[in-house]
């Protein structure tokens, strides 16, 4: 049954899995401000976030909107701006201002249109969108989100590439309205924004100045006004490699639309992969689960669950036969690795820390409340879930490291609480730092800095040490075989069972039932696309953790045949060199998928994918 409920949330359409808490939806009275936020540049080459300003826009006296720790971490920088909106207010060629642009200034422009920065907007929480047109399927267009700074072309004559301005836009607001004519059954009075979309151009504005000076109020365009609608003129397009004018001009047109307030996103994530390609993947992860599952199952029906009864029985244990393979060394099973037995119980702690945090983010995610129109939201519950699951750490590892009766609980316990996070915090450390010196809004801040030390030291680092008292108070676990007090000889091993070659073989299985879901995956995040499917991501996660036990059940099993008891370090390697294939994915996609140019993008990357 469980099965049967997983499969139906994976096919449950977006809408009935994203807005069940959603947010609040707010509807506007006519002529009533709407107001349009700025928030940042990026692009897919760089990787690079940027503030909006930035680049040398017409701006107000900026100040920020209030926004959460993970809009901070992924560079959301959410500012006022001077684009003026009111519901159901058309207007024509408003002006923004009129700049006059250095040779300095003009080059960051080129820069930005040589990198393909995007701007991204922000009204009533939708981003900002533009339209593309699918050649193959020309009737069937999508929307991707931002728009560009610009462009750039070949002169036909010369052949030089010139750099071109997108410094009018034409701002369409989509609203929807319910006309019921009985008031009192109106499921809500006014008007709700549910599109928004951006169609930018390039104009060199032109007007007669008389001897009268600029005034944004007063001067009349003749490129476009009331009376002439902005248009993509080849011969009139705004050049932005010299230093000079440039006027910021916008357009806003407001279109009633049918499309419900909580469905509003679906534009966004119809770009999105067709669902038979993740059917598919969860099909052949699913074959891999059940072959494996058949084995484990031939293993332990056929043959552990008697002999184990036999060792258990004294009796028994003198009438039996002459012993062979995993049965010689069934008194070491269960004998402490030799090497690194705190090191070992630390990470048992962290993989069980790691476990029940992305368990219940994709829980989470799965019932709606980390939706993409929730800003931030996803990374904000996977450090908040990570600090609460201190605890479970703590307990795990004082547990593990109890069984293999070790002494300096104390250090076991800071190790656990230290050494993961520490790790991750030097590596993002650096990381911030080539953010900040290439001027990023990536960079977080001070007081996000003061944040993450207090979530780290205040609340998870306590938690362990909580969980670890708990754990040392709770009996040891008794292994179901007695352990000998002198080891066994180990023979020596066939080159198929080295720790090399079962590394090398143990993470192929999980890696291939990960695959396909891996590249939509990686294109959310490198592509800036939305990932929303989060049914099939927790089907796949499931597929996953069965695919590594049974993976390391059958590698142990294979290896305690050859009479080698050493195999608690190598159950954490022998699936766990998953993550090796992945990183190994994450090369070969960098260098075939993307495009990324630069020593910084290409650590970020890097950084973030180790």
């Amino acid at each position: 049954a469980a099965g049967v409920a997983f499969l139906l949330l994976g096919a449950a359409p977006s809408d009935a899995l994203f807005y069940l808490p959603g947010v609040a939806p707010r509807s506007y009275t006519n002529r009533e401000p709407v107001k349009l936020f700025v928030n940042k540049l990026t692009s897919t080459h760089t990787q690079i976030p940027y503030d909006y300003y930035s680049l040398p826009f017409c701006h107000p006296r900026i100040h920020e909107e209030s926004e959460n720790l993970g809009e901070r971490l992924s560079g959301d920088r959410i500012e006022n701006s001077l684009y003026k909106l009111n519901m159901k207010s058309p207007q024509a060629c408003e002006i923004v201002c009129r700049k006059e642009y250095s040779k300095f200034q003009a080059k960051t422009f080129v820069e930005a249109i040589d990198n393909e920065y995007r701007v991204h907007w922000i009204v009533d929480g939708l981003p900002g969108s533009t339209v593309v047109v699918n050649e193959l399927k020309p009737n069937e267009p999508y929307f991707t989100r931002g728009f560009p700074v610009g462009f750039k072309a070949t002169e036909y004559d010369s052949g030089k590439e010139q750099h071109f301005l997108y410094n009018h836009v034409r701002i369409i607001i989509a609203y929807n309205e319910d006309h019921n004519p009985e008031i009192e059954k109106r499921k809500f009075q006014g008007a709700r924004v549910v599109g928004f979309r951006v169609e930018p151009f390039s104009i060199n504005h032109k007007y007669d100045d008389h001897g009268v000076p600029f005034d944004k109020h007063d001067t009349i365009l003749k490129t476009c006004n009331e009376m002439t609608h902005a248009t993509n003129d080849p011969a009139n397009y705004m050049n932005i490699d010299h230093p000079g004018e440039v006027i910021f001009t916008y357009d806003i047109m407001w279109e009633e639309s049918e499309v419900l307030w909580a469905n509003r996103w679906d534009v966004y994530l119809r770009g999105n992969p067709d669902e038979n390609i993740h059917w598919f993947s969860i099909t052949n992860s699913t074959m891999i689960v059940v072959f494996l599952t058949v084995m484990v199952a031939m293993i332990l029906v056929r043959t552990l669950n008697s002999d184990i009864a036999q060792y258990n029985d004294p009796e028994a244990r003198e009438d039996a036969k002459e012993e062979s393979g995993w049965k010689l060394v069934h008194a070491d099973v269960f004998r402490a690795p030799g090497k690194a037995k705190m090191l070992f119980a630390v990470l048992i702690g962290t993989g069980a820390q790691l476990f029940c945090m992305t368990g219940s983010t994709l829980l989470f995610a799965l019932l709606g409340f980390l939706s993409p129109a929730n800003r931030g939201a996803l990374l904000t519950a996977q450090l908040l879930l990570f600090c609460c699951m201190g605890s479970v750490a703590g307990f795990h590892s004082a547990r593990m490291f109890k069984f293999f009766k070790g002494e300096d609980w104390m250090r076991c316990t800071v190790y656990t609480a230290l050494l993961f996070p520490g790790v991750v915090f030097a590596i993002f450390l650096v990381l911030n730092s080539a953010l900040l010196f290439e001027g990023s809004s990536g960079a977080i801040p001070i007081s996000t800095f003061a944040t993450l030390m207090v979530l780290w030291f205040g609340v998870s680092t306590p938690l362990v040490f909580i969980g670890s008292y708990f754990g040392y108070k709770r009996e040891v676990f008794a292994p179901p075989v007695r352990v000998n007090l002198i080891p066994r000889q180990i023979p020596a091993q066939p080159w198929y069972m080295s720790w090399y070659v079962v590394v090398l073989f143990g993470g192929i299985l999980p890696f291939g039932a990960v695959s396909v879901e891996l590249f939509f995956i990686m294109s959310a995040l490198w592509l800036h696309q939305i990932y929303y499917i989060f049914g099939f991501l927790f089907l796949v996660a499931v597929i996953l953790v069965a695919t590594c036990a049974e993976t390391t059940i059958l590698m142990c099993y294979f290896q305690l045949c050859n009479e080698d008891y050493r195999w608690w370090w190598r159950s954490l390697f022998a699936s766990g060199s998953c993550s090796g294939y992945i990183f190994l994915y994450a090369i070969w996609y960098y260098a075939t998928e993307l495009e990324i140019s630069g020593f910084v993008p290409t650590m970020l990357y890097f950084g973030y994918m180790f």
